[in-house]
Formats: C-alpha cells, sequence, structure tokens
C-alpha cells in the first residue's frame, strides 16, 4: 500500500516539478544580486530499493523498502553581502524510524526536521563566513561524508587568483555534528584546494583536508558505532582525518567527463586506517535528456573513516570493499532518473551484499 500510495503522490507532484528551475544552491556561486530578493527552492526524491544477503544479526538477510523526502527552502538576500537561508525537510518510508539503526540510515525514514537554518556574509568578492546549520562547506567524496547531513557551526571560506584560470581557495570550520540520536559530536575541518584551469573545458583539482572529530561517546552508545571498533568506553581509536583528492575533469563536446580519487588516511588509529575511492563520471543527468554513466570502486579499513557519517547510499560504511556502477538520465532540466548497483564485501565475510537503488529526483 504504501509503495502505491508513494508512487502516486510522486506522479502528481513531479510533473509541476519538472516546469521548475534548478535548486540555485547546487549551482556554482554567482555574484548576489544588488537589491533585495527572496527566492523559493527544493527538491524531492522517491527511491526504491532492494538489498540481499545482509549479513549479521537481523530479522531478514534481505531488506526492501520505499523512501522518499522532500526539502522546501526559502533564501533571502537583503543586500549584495548578506545571505539568510532556512530550509525544512520531510520522509516518509515503508519502513519505521526504529530501524534505522541496524539499516545503517543517517536520516529518519518517517517526520520533519530543520534541514538549514544560516547566515552567510560576504566581507570581500572573494571571502564568505557561514554561521548555522547547512551542507558541510568543504568538498569531500562519498568515502568521507554522506552529502545529506547538514552540520551546525560557522566555517570561513576564502579564494585566492592565480592568474586568469587558476584558483587557490581555503575552508575552514568548527561544528556541531548533529547526527540521529542526541548526537553531541565535534568536528573541525581545514581544506585547501588548487584548482587548475577552473571553468576551461580541460581542468583539475588537488584538495588536501584535515578533520578532526570528537565528542563520540554519544553515537557509539546510542548504536551508531556501526563498523569501527568499539570496546566498552565506545570507540578504540580516535578519528583525525587526512584526506587527499586529485580531480581531472574534461568536456567531449556535450559530454563532461570526472575522474577523482581519494585517498584517505586516519591519523588517530594504530591500524587499520587507510582507505581509498576511485571513481569515473560521464555525462550529466542534470541536463535535459542527457545520459549519466560512473562508476566507483572504494576500499575502506576498519577505522579508516568515522563509518556513522558516511555515505549511506553504500550499505557498509566501513571494513569493507565493493563497486557501485550507475545509470543516469535526465527527463528535463529538473527531473532526472538513476539506477545505481552496489556490490560490496565486508571483512571476514564470504558472501558479498547486493544493493539495487532506483531514484527519482526533482529540483525546483
Amino acid at each position: 500500500m504504501l509503495r502505491t500510495a508513494l508512487s502516486c503522490s510522486l506522479a502528481l507532484l513531479l510533473p509541476a516539478l519538472a516546469c521548475a528551475q534548478d535548486d540555485p544552491l547546487l549551482q556554482a556561486p554567482q555574484e548576489a544580486a544588488p537589491a533585495s530578493t527572496l527566492t523559493f527552492d527544493g527538491e524531492a526524491l522517491l527511491r526504491i530499493e532492494r538489498t540481499t544477503n545482509i549479513p549479521g544479526a537481523r530479522p531478514s538477510p534481505d531488506l526492501d523498502r520505499e523512501r522518499a523526502r522532500v526539502r522546501v527552502g526559502v533564501t533571502w538576500t537583503p543586500n549584495a553581502a548578506v545571505e539568510v537561508r532556512g530550509a525544512l525537510k520531510g520522509a516518509l518510508g515503508s519502513d519505521s524510524n526504529r530501524d534505522n539503526r541496524i539499516n545503517n540510515d543517517n536520516e529518519r525514514s518517517n517526520g520533519a526536521a530543520l534541514d538549514q537554518l544560516f547566515v552567510r556574509w560576504r566581507p570581500g568578492e572573494s571571502t564568505s563566513l557561514l554561521f548555522g546549520k547547512s551542507a558541510l562547506p568543504l568538498e569531500l567524496s562519498p568515502l568521507v561524508w554522506d552529502r545529506d547531513l547538514r552540520p551546525a557551526g560557522v566555517s570561513i571560506d576564502h579564494g585566492l587568483a592565480l592568474g586568469d584560470f587558476n584558483r587557490l581557495q581555503f575552508t575552514a570550520g568548527a561544528f556541531v555534528g548533529d547526527h540521529l540520536y542526541h548526537d553531541h559530536s565535534r568536528i573541525a575541518a581545514v581544506q585547501a584546494a588548487w584548482r587548475w584551469h577552473e571553468g576551461a573545458p580541460s581542468s583539475g583539482a588537488v584538495l588536501l583536508g584535515y578533520l578532526d572529530f570528537s565528542h563520540l561517546d554519544a553515537l557509539a552508545r546510542n548504536g551508531l558505532g556501526r563498523t569501527n571498533l568499539r570496546d566498552a568506553n565506545g570507540y578504540v581509536s580516535d578519528f583525525r582525518l587526512l584526506d587527499l583528492q586529485l580531480v581531472g575533469r574534461h568536456e567531449f563536446g556535450d559530454w563532461p567527463f570526472e575522474a577523482r580519487l581519494d585517498l584517505v588516511r586516519n591519523l588517530g588509529a594504530d591500524n587499520d586506517a587507510d582507505a581509498a575511492r576511485f571513481s569515473i563520471v560521464a555525462g550529466d543527468r542534470r541536463r535535459a535528456r542527457s545520459w549519466e554513466f560512473g562508476f566507483a570502486l572504494q576500499r575502506q579499513q576498519r577505522d579508516a573513516v568515522l563509518a556513522a557519517f558516511t555515505e549511506d547510499d553504500w550499505w557498509f560504511h566501513s571494513f569493507a570493499h565493493g563497486a557501485m556502477p550507475w545509470l543516469g538520465y535526465g527527463l528535463t532540466d529538473s527531473l532526472s532518473v538513476r539506477l545505481a548497483g552496489f556490490r560490496e564485501q565486508r571483512d571476514g565475510v564470504a558472501e558479498h551484499t547486493r544493493r539495487v537503488v532506483l531514484d527519482l529526483e526533482a529540483r525546483w
């Protein structure tokens, strides 16, 4: 019944969304309007998934479910230097919230919550300060961070032009993790990026970041320790992550291509401290009538990353290796579909866990 209700609801909603504009926060930063403006935007996701051969003590080794999520927000720019944003999110799923722990989810399946609430101030053309709850301002891969998480804190971003096309970018901040179940985690993060030929047909970037997680007791105590090594006192390792990313991009006519290598070392772990991810993406499903092909390989040793905060599209958040191919298509500029497959193997387990996820996404 819930699958039918979700499908019917989205079928009525998405045609209207398809005519709307893209989410301005997903686009490249632009100069703020000189006069006061008020804009509304949002996104919707309908997901159908099936996961098989799940190891561990569960009622069933297989999982079938449907989930829907809507985010709606408003952005106010009283002048060129100030941006104020607030957003809410709502979710509806065929599973219960009490299953979120055992299903390794980073968000509740059902309910409504504050998604974003922040003020961004631009004291100069290349500098911005952000205060409040928002997406993490660092550029990180799914190996390290789930893009759906919204920590609260303060951060600064500063760019420095090197000639006409190259740029240095520095980002730093301190955040409250604001995860599920009364999380008390703290995150200090800094990232330096060298962006080569930014905006040109061929471009690249080198990003070096450092994330220091602390106050993690509540995560382990409330069931979000996941595959990281724990004892009676909580996590065995500290989590001080050094993250290096190498990115290359090229435009083959109307086909954008990106290759990314992400290497992680947890400086707070004595053992099992390394992780790596390689991904390639051709095309862009955010464009109307455009295909997207992607493939990712990743390997995380047990304490290489903090499993509570890594991407939950993957079933295992550490202590595993796997591959993810996907295929996407842009129905319009604001409506797209993606079919992704996952073949993962947890360390010490003979069988592979397999997952298939079908997403219908809308932006306006």
